[in-house]
Protein backbone atom coordinates (compact mmCIF):
# COMPACT_ATOMS: atom_id res chain seq x y z
CA UNK A 1 0.00 0.00 0.00
CA UNK A 2 1.22 3.26 -0.91
CA UNK A 3 -0.62 6.85 -0.73
CA UNK A 4 -1.57 8.77 -3.21
CA UNK A 5 0.81 11.42 -3.83
CA UNK A 6 -1.33 15.31 -3.55
CA UNK A 7 -2.10 16.60 -6.89
CA UNK A 8 0.06 19.70 -8.06
CA UNK A 9 -1.91 22.59 -6.80
CA UNK A 10 -2.48 24.90 -4.02
CA UNK A 11 -4.35 23.82 -0.93
CA UNK A 12 -7.31 25.91 0.46
CA UNK A 13 -7.09 25.44 4.40
CA UNK A 14 -10.37 24.92 5.71
CA UNK A 15 -14.05 25.90 5.30
CA UNK A 16 -16.58 26.97 8.13
CA UNK A 17 -19.85 26.85 8.83
CA UNK A 18 -22.63 28.46 11.79
CA UNK A 19 -26.41 28.33 12.09
CA UNK A 20 -28.27 30.11 14.98
CA UNK A 21 -32.04 29.42 15.38
CA UNK A 22 -33.09 26.37 13.87
CA UNK A 23 -34.01 23.11 15.65
CA UNK A 24 -31.88 21.41 13.22
CA UNK A 25 -28.67 23.45 13.55
CA UNK A 26 -26.68 20.37 13.40
CA UNK A 27 -27.94 18.50 10.58
CA UNK A 28 -27.71 22.16 8.01
CA UNK A 29 -24.37 22.62 9.38
CA UNK A 30 -23.45 18.96 8.03
CA UNK A 31 -25.10 19.50 4.93
CA UNK A 32 -22.85 22.93 4.67
CA UNK A 33 -19.37 21.13 4.98
CA UNK A 34 -20.73 18.91 1.97
CA UNK A 35 -21.14 21.83 -0.09
CA UNK A 36 -17.84 23.21 1.57
CA UNK A 37 -15.70 19.43 1.47
CA UNK A 38 -13.80 20.98 -1.18
CA UNK A 39 -11.99 23.27 1.09
CA UNK A 40 -10.67 20.43 3.43
CA UNK A 41 -10.82 16.89 3.32
CA UNK A 42 -8.28 15.90 6.37
CA UNK A 43 -10.92 16.05 8.93
CA UNK A 44 -14.16 17.72 10.03
CA UNK A 45 -16.26 18.74 13.31
CA UNK A 46 -19.56 19.98 14.39
CA UNK A 47 -20.34 21.72 17.93
CA UNK A 48 -23.82 22.27 18.44
CA UNK A 49 -25.53 24.10 21.75
CA UNK A 50 -29.06 23.49 23.52
CA UNK A 51 -28.92 26.58 24.69
CA UNK A 52 -27.05 24.66 28.19
CA UNK A 53 -24.02 22.63 27.13
CA UNK A 54 -22.16 22.76 23.71
CA UNK A 55 -21.31 19.46 22.63
CA UNK A 56 -18.92 18.26 20.03
CA UNK A 57 -18.46 15.16 17.28
CA UNK A 58 -15.38 15.42 15.43
CA UNK A 59 -13.39 13.16 13.21
CA UNK A 60 -10.68 12.91 10.69
CA UNK A 61 -11.70 11.97 7.08
CA UNK A 62 -14.81 13.49 4.77
CA UNK A 63 -17.70 14.80 6.34
CA UNK A 64 -19.88 11.38 5.02
CA UNK A 65 -17.27 9.45 7.08
CA UNK A 66 -16.90 11.27 10.25
CA UNK A 67 -20.66 11.53 10.52
CA UNK A 68 -23.71 9.19 10.81
CA UNK A 69 -26.73 9.21 12.27
CA UNK A 70 -25.79 8.36 15.77
CA UNK A 71 -23.28 11.25 15.77
CA UNK A 72 -25.78 14.15 14.38
CA UNK A 73 -28.53 12.52 16.79
CA UNK A 74 -26.19 13.40 19.41
CA UNK A 75 -25.66 16.83 18.47
CA UNK A 76 -29.47 18.59 19.64
CA UNK A 77 -30.14 21.89 19.60
CA UNK A 78 -30.52 25.64 17.98
CA UNK A 79 -27.08 26.66 17.78
CA UNK A 80 -24.44 25.13 15.81
CA UNK A 81 -20.96 25.51 14.11
CA UNK A 82 -18.82 23.35 11.96
CA UNK A 83 -15.60 23.53 10.17
CA UNK A 84 -13.76 20.67 7.11
CA UNK A 85 -10.05 20.88 7.89
CA UNK A 86 -6.87 21.14 5.44
CA UNK A 87 -3.94 21.45 7.89
CA UNK A 88 -1.48 24.30 6.76
CA UNK A 89 -0.59 24.88 10.41
CA UNK A 90 -0.24 21.34 13.06
CA UNK A 91 0.37 18.43 11.55
CA UNK A 92 -3.04 16.89 10.55
CA UNK A 93 -4.02 14.94 13.73
CA UNK A 94 -7.08 14.86 15.19
CA UNK A 95 -6.24 16.78 18.10
CA UNK A 96 -5.82 19.86 15.35
CA UNK A 97 -9.82 18.80 14.00
CA UNK A 98 -11.78 21.94 14.57
CA UNK A 99 -14.13 23.22 15.93
CA UNK A 100 -12.10 23.41 19.52
CA UNK A 101 -14.03 22.97 22.44
CA UNK A 102 -13.23 24.38 25.59
CA UNK A 103 -14.28 26.06 29.17
CA UNK A 104 -13.16 29.27 30.31
CA UNK A 105 -14.00 31.24 33.80
CA UNK A 106 -17.10 32.43 31.65
CA UNK A 107 -17.91 29.53 30.64
CA UNK A 108 -17.88 26.99 27.27
CA UNK A 109 -16.89 28.28 23.69
CA UNK A 110 -16.34 26.66 20.28
CA UNK A 111 -14.16 28.57 17.49
CA UNK A 112 -13.81 27.47 14.18
CA UNK A 113 -11.03 28.80 12.08
CA UNK A 114 -10.24 29.60 8.45
CA UNK A 115 -6.90 31.34 7.79
CA UNK A 116 -3.72 31.80 8.98
CA UNK A 117 -1.70 34.08 11.85
CA UNK A 118 1.39 35.43 10.86
CA UNK A 119 2.48 35.89 14.48
CA UNK A 120 0.99 32.63 16.19
CA UNK A 121 4.52 31.22 16.89
CA UNK A 122 5.63 34.52 18.90
CA UNK A 123 2.38 34.72 20.39
CA UNK A 124 2.38 31.09 21.32
CA UNK A 125 5.83 31.86 23.08
CA UNK A 126 4.50 34.60 25.06
CA UNK A 127 1.88 32.62 26.52
CA UNK A 128 3.83 29.53 26.86
CA UNK A 129 6.04 32.29 29.21
CA UNK A 130 2.97 33.35 31.28
CA UNK A 131 1.83 29.75 31.88
CA UNK A 132 -0.38 28.59 29.11
CA UNK A 133 -0.57 24.95 27.91
CA UNK A 134 -1.48 24.09 24.64
CA UNK A 135 -2.95 21.06 23.63
CA UNK A 136 -2.65 21.26 19.74
CA UNK A 137 -0.46 22.45 17.40
CA UNK A 138 -2.68 25.20 15.75
CA UNK A 139 -2.28 28.82 15.95
CA UNK A 140 -6.51 28.60 16.36
CA UNK A 141 -5.44 27.78 19.80
CA UNK A 142 -3.80 30.85 20.21
CA UNK A 143 -6.91 32.73 19.99
CA UNK A 144 -8.70 30.26 22.91
CA UNK A 145 -5.64 31.60 25.01
CA UNK A 146 -5.75 34.92 24.39
CA UNK A 147 -9.44 35.59 24.64
CA UNK A 148 -8.99 33.37 28.12
CA UNK A 149 -6.53 35.48 29.73
CA UNK A 150 -7.78 39.19 28.72
CA UNK A 151 -8.59 41.65 31.40
CA UNK A 152 -11.89 42.65 29.89
CA UNK A 153 -15.17 42.04 31.35
CA UNK A 154 -17.73 40.40 28.89
CA UNK A 155 -17.33 38.29 26.38
CA UNK A 156 -17.34 39.70 23.46
CA UNK A 157 -14.93 42.65 24.63
CA UNK A 158 -12.47 39.65 25.46
CA UNK A 159 -12.89 38.65 21.52
CA UNK A 160 -11.91 41.69 20.22
CA UNK A 161 -8.65 42.00 22.63
CA UNK A 162 -7.74 38.87 21.87
CA UNK A 163 -8.24 39.38 17.88
CA UNK A 164 -6.54 42.96 18.21
CA UNK A 165 -3.37 41.07 18.84
CA UNK A 166 -3.23 38.72 16.29
CA UNK A 167 -1.82 39.53 12.73
CA UNK A 168 -2.97 37.87 9.31
CA UNK A 169 -5.99 36.22 8.15
CA UNK A 170 -8.93 34.69 9.82
CA UNK A 171 -12.44 33.78 9.22
CA UNK A 172 -14.37 32.96 12.41
CA UNK A 173 -17.21 30.85 13.05
CA UNK A 174 -17.56 31.02 17.14
CA UNK A 175 -20.26 30.08 19.91
CA UNK A 176 -20.56 29.90 23.45
CA UNK A 177 -23.48 28.49 24.90
CA UNK A 178 -26.35 30.57 23.90
CA UNK A 179 -24.55 32.90 20.76
CA UNK A 180 -23.15 32.92 17.35
CA UNK A 181 -20.43 35.05 16.23
CA UNK A 182 -18.63 35.30 12.89
CA UNK A 183 -15.54 37.47 12.54
CA UNK A 184 -13.16 38.06 9.64
CA UNK A 185 -9.87 40.07 9.38
CA UNK A 186 -9.64 43.63 8.37
CA UNK A 187 -7.74 43.10 5.15
CA UNK A 188 -10.68 40.60 4.25
CA UNK A 189 -8.08 37.90 2.69
CA UNK A 190 -10.54 34.62 3.51
CA UNK A 191 -14.36 34.52 2.51
CA UNK A 192 -17.41 34.65 4.50
CA UNK A 193 -20.53 35.00 4.34
CA UNK A 194 -23.95 35.64 6.06
CA UNK A 195 -27.45 34.24 4.86
CA UNK A 196 -31.05 33.13 6.11
CA UNK A 197 -32.30 29.99 6.55
CA UNK A 198 -35.94 30.61 7.61
CA UNK A 199 -35.93 32.88 10.66
CA UNK A 200 -32.39 31.13 11.31
CA UNK A 201 -29.03 33.13 10.78
CA UNK A 202 -26.55 31.25 9.14
CA UNK A 203 -22.71 32.04 8.27
CA UNK A 204 -20.10 29.90 5.68
CA UNK A 205 -17.12 30.22 3.82
CA UNK A 206 -18.93 29.91 0.78
CA UNK A 207 -22.48 31.11 -0.99
CA UNK A 208 -22.88 26.99 -2.14
CA UNK A 209 -23.09 25.64 1.26
CA UNK A 210 -26.37 28.27 1.58
CA UNK A 211 -27.28 26.99 -1.54
CA UNK A 212 -27.03 23.42 -0.57
CA UNK A 213 -29.57 23.89 2.20
CA UNK A 214 -32.06 26.46 0.19
CA UNK A 215 -30.89 29.51 2.52
CA UNK A 216 -30.71 33.04 1.07
CA UNK A 217 -27.30 34.96 0.76
CA UNK A 218 -27.85 37.96 2.64
CA UNK A 219 -24.12 39.63 2.03
CA UNK A 220 -20.71 39.43 2.92
CA UNK A 221 -19.31 39.57 6.18
CA UNK A 222 -17.20 42.88 6.01
CA UNK A 223 -13.69 42.94 6.60
CA UNK A 224 -13.64 44.09 10.00
CA UNK A 225 -16.57 43.19 11.11
CA UNK A 226 -18.17 40.76 13.83
CA UNK A 227 -21.69 39.75 13.34
CA UNK A 228 -23.01 38.62 16.70
CA UNK A 229 -26.11 36.82 16.96
CA UNK A 230 -27.96 36.15 19.85
CA UNK A 231 -32.18 35.42 21.38
CA UNK A 232 -31.98 39.29 20.82
CA UNK A 233 -31.41 39.39 16.87
CA UNK A 234 -28.01 40.22 14.65
CA UNK A 235 -25.82 43.06 15.91
CA UNK A 236 -22.86 44.16 13.55
CA UNK A 237 -19.96 45.59 15.26
CA UNK A 238 -16.38 46.95 13.26
CA UNK A 239 -13.85 47.65 16.12
CA UNK A 240 -10.85 46.95 14.49
CA UNK A 241 -8.88 49.60 12.65
CA UNK A 242 -9.75 49.77 9.19
CA UNK A 243 -7.20 48.14 6.72
CA UNK A 244 -6.80 47.94 2.72
CA UNK A 245 -9.51 45.52 1.68
CA UNK A 246 -7.22 42.19 0.30
CA UNK A 247 -9.50 39.32 -0.81
CA UNK A 248 -7.19 36.31 -1.77
CA UNK A 249 -7.42 36.26 -5.74
CA UNK A 250 -6.43 32.36 -5.64
CA UNK A 251 -9.99 31.96 -4.46
CA UNK A 252 -11.70 33.04 -7.96
CA UNK A 253 -8.54 31.37 -9.99
CA UNK A 254 -8.78 27.62 -8.03
CA UNK A 255 -10.10 27.19 -4.52
CA UNK A 256 -13.82 28.58 -4.32
CA UNK A 257 -17.01 26.32 -6.21
CA UNK A 258 -17.41 27.66 -9.29
CA UNK A 259 -20.69 27.82 -8.64
CA UNK A 260 -20.13 30.15 -5.25
CA UNK A 261 -20.45 33.71 -5.46
CA UNK A 262 -17.14 34.87 -3.53
CA UNK A 263 -16.26 38.49 -2.70
CA UNK A 264 -18.95 39.91 -4.44
CA UNK A 265 -18.41 38.25 -8.12
CA UNK A 266 -19.58 34.48 -9.64
CA UNK A 267 -16.48 32.08 -9.50
CA UNK A 268 -17.83 30.48 -12.28
CA UNK A 269 -18.28 34.33 -14.87
CA UNK A 270 -14.26 34.84 -13.53
CA UNK A 271 -12.58 31.91 -14.49
CA UNK A 272 -14.51 32.39 -18.24
CA UNK A 273 -13.32 35.43 -18.28
CA UNK A 274 -9.94 34.86 -17.26
CA UNK A 275 -9.87 31.71 -20.28
CA UNK A 276 -11.38 34.67 -22.56
CA UNK A 277 -8.27 37.20 -21.80
CA UNK A 278 -5.72 34.16 -21.70
CA UNK A 279 -6.91 33.25 -25.50
CA UNK A 280 -6.12 37.19 -26.36
CA UNK A 281 -2.54 37.32 -24.91
CA UNK A 282 -1.59 34.06 -25.50
CA UNK A 283 -2.86 33.12 -29.13
CA UNK A 284 -1.94 29.79 -30.68
CA UNK A 285 -2.63 27.38 -33.55
CA UNK A 286 -4.40 24.36 -32.41
CA UNK A 287 -7.66 22.43 -33.34
CA UNK A 288 -8.94 21.28 -29.83
CA UNK A 289 -9.30 23.11 -26.08
CA UNK A 290 -8.74 20.73 -23.14
CA UNK A 291 -9.29 21.53 -19.65
CA UNK A 292 -7.05 19.95 -16.96
CA UNK A 293 -10.45 18.59 -15.01
CA UNK A 294 -12.29 19.59 -12.77
CA UNK A 295 -10.01 23.28 -11.97
CA UNK A 296 -9.51 24.24 -15.77
CA UNK A 297 -13.03 23.55 -17.17
CA UNK A 298 -14.49 27.42 -17.19
CA UNK A 299 -11.31 28.85 -17.98
CA UNK A 300 -10.83 26.21 -21.26
CA UNK A 301 -14.59 27.29 -22.35
CA UNK A 302 -13.19 30.96 -21.76
CA UNK A 303 -10.80 30.30 -23.87
CA UNK A 304 -12.67 28.38 -26.46
CA UNK A 305 -15.61 31.15 -27.10
CA UNK A 306 -12.43 33.69 -27.45
CA UNK A 307 -10.34 31.77 -29.76
CA UNK A 308 -12.47 29.88 -31.83
CA UNK A 309 -10.85 26.73 -30.79
CA UNK A 310 -13.47 23.73 -30.36
CA UNK A 311 -13.84 22.62 -26.46
CA UNK A 312 -13.41 19.09 -26.53
CA UNK A 313 -13.00 16.70 -22.72
CA UNK A 314 -10.06 15.49 -23.77
CA UNK A 315 -8.76 14.35 -20.06
CA UNK A 316 -11.15 12.89 -18.21
CA UNK A 317 -10.76 12.51 -14.42
CA UNK A 318 -11.48 9.53 -11.52
CA UNK A 319 -13.60 10.25 -8.67
CA UNK A 320 -12.78 7.52 -7.56
CA UNK A 321 -9.26 7.63 -6.50
CA UNK A 322 -9.01 7.03 -2.27
CA UNK A 323 -6.31 7.89 -0.20
CA UNK A 324 -4.21 4.89 -0.74
CA UNK A 325 -3.78 2.63 -4.02
CA UNK A 326 -1.91 -1.05 -4.21
CA UNK A 327 1.11 -0.11 -6.15
CA UNK A 328 1.94 -2.53 -8.94
CA UNK A 329 5.03 -4.53 -8.06
CA UNK A 330 6.57 -3.37 -12.10
CA UNK A 331 6.45 0.23 -11.50
CA UNK A 332 3.84 2.15 -14.52
CA UNK A 333 5.58 5.29 -15.42
CA UNK A 334 3.42 8.25 -14.04
CA UNK A 335 1.16 5.78 -12.11
CA UNK A 336 -0.02 8.28 -9.68
CA UNK A 337 -1.81 10.70 -12.24
CA UNK A 338 -2.71 8.16 -14.61
CA UNK A 339 -5.01 6.72 -11.57
CA UNK A 340 -6.46 10.31 -11.57
CA UNK A 341 -6.34 11.51 -15.40
CA UNK A 342 -6.66 9.36 -18.23
CA UNK A 343 -6.81 10.90 -22.27
CA UNK A 344 -9.58 10.36 -24.76
CA UNK A 345 -7.14 9.44 -27.73
CA UNK A 346 -9.80 10.00 -30.34
CA UNK A 347 -9.90 13.30 -29.59
CA UNK A 348 -6.36 14.28 -28.93
CA UNK A 349 -4.90 11.88 -31.53
CA UNK A 350 -3.41 13.67 -34.71
CA UNK A 351 -4.45 17.33 -32.86
CA UNK A 352 -2.54 20.28 -32.44
CA UNK A 353 -3.93 20.74 -28.97
CA UNK A 354 -4.42 23.33 -26.15
CA UNK A 355 -4.27 21.94 -22.14
CA UNK A 356 -5.70 24.62 -20.56
CA UNK A 357 -5.39 24.86 -16.68
CA UNK A 358 -5.74 27.45 -13.77
CA UNK A 359 -1.77 27.04 -12.48
CA UNK A 360 1.13 25.84 -12.00
CA UNK A 361 2.60 24.87 -9.12
CA UNK A 362 5.75 22.67 -8.67
CA UNK A 363 5.10 21.62 -12.85
CA UNK A 364 5.61 17.57 -12.11
CA UNK A 365 2.30 17.04 -12.80
CA UNK A 366 2.11 19.42 -15.87
CA UNK A 367 5.26 17.82 -17.12
CA UNK A 368 3.30 14.11 -16.76
CA UNK A 369 -0.20 15.47 -18.30
CA UNK A 370 1.73 16.88 -21.28
CA UNK A 371 3.91 13.24 -21.88
CA UNK A 372 0.23 11.90 -21.30
CA UNK A 373 -0.97 13.33 -24.31
CA UNK A 374 1.54 13.43 -26.13
CA UNK A 375 1.75 9.35 -25.93
CA UNK A 376 -2.24 9.64 -27.06
CA UNK A 377 -1.26 11.00 -30.51
CA UNK A 378 -1.10 14.56 -30.12
CA UNK A 379 0.60 16.28 -33.50
CA UNK A 380 1.52 19.39 -30.73
CA UNK A 381 0.84 20.49 -27.11
CA UNK A 382 0.08 24.16 -26.24
CA UNK A 383 0.14 24.76 -22.60
CA UNK A 384 -1.95 27.64 -21.51
CA UNK A 385 -2.29 28.85 -17.71
CA UNK A 386 -5.70 30.98 -16.45
CA UNK A 387 -3.34 32.56 -14.11
CA UNK A 388 0.07 34.49 -13.66
CA UNK A 389 3.60 32.88 -12.37
CA UNK A 390 3.03 31.45 -9.07
CA UNK A 391 6.37 32.99 -7.35
CA UNK A 392 5.97 33.34 -3.91
CA UNK A 393 4.56 31.28 -1.19
CA UNK A 394 0.62 32.54 0.76
CA UNK A 395 0.93 33.32 4.12
CA UNK A 396 -2.35 33.77 5.10
CA UNK A 397 -4.12 30.05 4.94
CA UNK A 398 -3.43 28.62 2.10
CA UNK A 399 -0.66 25.35 2.15
CA UNK A 400 2.01 26.27 -0.78
CA UNK A 401 5.48 25.27 -1.48
CA UNK A 402 8.43 27.22 -0.63
CA UNK A 403 9.80 29.67 -3.17
CA UNK A 404 12.37 27.12 -3.97
CA UNK A 405 9.96 24.63 -4.86
CA UNK A 406 7.83 26.67 -6.89
CA UNK A 407 8.98 26.28 -10.59
CA UNK A 408 8.13 29.84 -11.83
CA UNK A 409 10.40 31.41 -8.84
CA UNK A 410 13.52 29.49 -10.24
CA UNK A 411 12.61 29.05 -13.81
CA UNK A 412 12.01 31.43 -17.11
CA UNK A 413 9.10 30.39 -18.88
CA UNK A 414 10.75 29.40 -21.56
CA UNK A 415 12.76 26.98 -19.28
CA UNK A 416 9.76 25.66 -17.94
CA UNK A 417 8.07 24.88 -21.19
CA UNK A 418 11.17 22.64 -21.47
CA UNK A 419 10.69 21.31 -18.75
CA UNK A 420 7.28 20.29 -19.46
CA UNK A 421 7.88 19.51 -22.94
CA UNK A 422 5.61 21.24 -24.20
CA UNK A 423 5.82 22.89 -27.58
CA UNK A 424 4.49 26.06 -26.34
CA UNK A 425 3.75 27.89 -22.86
CA UNK A 426 1.70 31.01 -22.13
CA UNK A 427 0.37 32.80 -18.66
CA UNK A 428 -2.21 35.11 -18.28
CA UNK A 429 -1.01 38.46 -17.42
CA UNK A 430 -1.05 40.13 -13.75
CA UNK A 431 -3.03 42.83 -15.54
CA UNK A 432 -4.88 40.03 -17.85
CA UNK A 433 -5.78 38.83 -13.88
CA UNK A 434 -6.77 42.22 -12.95
CA UNK A 435 -9.09 43.20 -16.10
CA UNK A 436 -10.96 39.85 -15.31
CA UNK A 437 -11.83 40.80 -11.61
CA UNK A 438 -12.48 44.33 -13.03
CA UNK A 439 -13.21 47.70 -10.82
CA UNK A 440 -12.47 45.42 -7.51
CA UNK A 441 -8.99 44.28 -8.55
CA UNK A 442 -7.28 46.43 -6.36
CA UNK A 443 -9.41 45.06 -3.91
CA UNK A 444 -7.50 41.76 -4.20
CA UNK A 445 -4.08 40.26 -1.94
CA UNK A 446 -2.06 39.06 -5.54
CA UNK A 447 1.53 38.41 -3.66
CA UNK A 448 1.71 34.86 -4.78
CA UNK A 449 2.05 36.83 -8.07
CA UNK A 450 3.35 39.88 -7.51
CA UNK A 451 5.65 39.86 -3.65
CA UNK A 452 3.62 42.13 -2.63
CA UNK A 453 2.28 41.21 0.95
CA UNK A 454 -0.36 43.24 2.46
CA UNK A 455 0.77 42.02 5.76
CA UNK A 456 4.79 40.98 6.99
CA UNK A 457 4.55 37.32 6.65
CA UNK A 458 7.69 37.08 9.20
CA UNK A 459 6.99 39.39 11.78
CA UNK A 460 9.63 40.21 14.08
CA UNK A 461 9.88 40.17 17.75
CA UNK A 462 9.78 43.43 18.83
CA UNK A 463 12.20 45.43 20.75
CA UNK A 464 11.22 45.93 24.50
CA UNK A 465 10.74 49.74 24.84
CA UNK A 466 13.80 51.13 26.38
CA UNK A 467 12.55 52.25 30.13
CA UNK A 468 11.75 55.80 31.18
CA UNK A 469 14.00 55.48 34.08
CA UNK A 470 16.54 52.52 33.33
CA UNK A 471 19.45 53.14 35.47
CA UNK A 472 21.66 52.14 32.78
CA UNK A 473 20.86 55.21 30.55
CA UNK A 474 21.59 58.63 30.66
CA UNK A 475 18.98 61.10 33.11
CA UNK A 476 16.23 62.05 30.82
CA UNK A 477 15.44 65.56 32.45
Amino acid sequence: MARLAPDDHFHDECGVMGVFGDTEAANLTYLGLHALQHRGQEGAGIACSDGDTIRLTRGQGLVGDVFGDPELDSLQGHLSIGHVRYATTGEGSLRNVQPFLVRYQDGQIAIAHNGNLVNAAILREDLEARGSIFATSTDTEVILHLLASSQQTTFINRLVDALGKVEGAYSIALCTKDTLVAVRDPYGFRPLVLGKKGAAWVVASETCALDLIEGTFVREVDPGEMVIVDRDGLQSLKPFPRKPRKACVFEHVYFARPDSVVFGLPVYDVRVQLGRILAREQPCEADVVVPVPDSGRAAALGFSEASGIPYQMGLLRSHYVGRTFIEPSQQIRDFGVKLKLSPVRSVIEGKRVVIVDDSLVRGTTGKKIVRMVRAAGAKAIHMRISAPPTTGSCFYGIDTPTPEELIAHRSSVEGIREFLGADSLGYLSLAGLREAEGTDAGRFCEACFSGDYPVDPHPMRRSPQIPLFDPGTKDRT
